[in-house]
């Protein structure tokens, strides 16, 4: 073993940690992946699927964090990937996928806005309430400042409803599975003219059977 002087050292180990990958290396990681990504999506029809959907994710690992009502399934890595990368979303409907399918408290979680998922919102609150010191007794029946939640239900599970609105006349939206004939559900104000409450009947003035003189 041939021991050089301090910049022939000095060389050889910069060489070593800054060394670009030959084309065998790279073919050998994206074939570890591939065989990875078999394995963590069930075979090559879950691949095939996830690469349909989104690209971004085929060879994209994670923990599971939980699911919501519309079949989306959540994901989170914190070791591989940045922040404002690391969690994710996958569809349940892989066709008809709308960013407004997603909940406000998973939608919260995903933007870093909550630590905890909301599958594990119960443990968090019950861990946290540890440090909360009652000042005055109560007879509330809430122990906590988030308060009662009423559940939400929304059609196909869209809860950005301006999406559920006809795209013509007696053809309704078949992207979000509004049927024919089916009234919009987005939100008008009194007076509009697309409010029913605010529609009035016709009143025609004026003698229109006679025709013209």
């Amino acid at each position: 073993w041939h021991v050089g002087t301090l910049p022939e050292t000095y060389a050889h180990l910069r060489s070593s940690l800054f060394a670009v990958p030959t084309e065998t290396t790279m073919v050998y990681g994206v074939i570890r992946n591939v065989q990875a990504a078999l394995k963590y999506r069930g075979g090559w029809k879950g691949l095939l699927e996830h690469m349909y959907t989104n690209g971004d994710y085929p060879f994209k690992f994670g923990t599971y964090m939980g699911a919501d009502a519309a079949g989306n399934r959540y994901y989170e890595n914190r070791v591989d990937y940045p922040f404002g990368q690391h969690r994710w979303v996958e569809p349940g409907d892989i066709h008809n996928f709308d960013s407004a399918s997603i909940p406000p408290e998973w939608h919260g979680w995903m933007t870093s806005m909550n630590d905890a998922p909301p599958s594990g919102e119960e443990a968090y609150i019950e861990e946290r309430k540890k440090n909360i010191i009652p000042l005055c007794r109560s007879d509330a029946n809430i122990d906590h400042n988030v308060g009662h939640q009423e559940k939400i239900f929304n059609f196909h599970h869209l809860h950005n409803l301006s999406t559920v609105r006809s795209r013509g006349w007696n053809i309704g939206n078949p992207v979000v599975g509004l049927p024919p004939g089916a009234k919009d559900s987005y939100y008008t104000q009194p007076g509009s003219p697309y409010n029913d409450a605010s529609i009035r009947p016709r009143v025609n003035i004026g003698d229109l059977g006679g025709g013209r003189v």
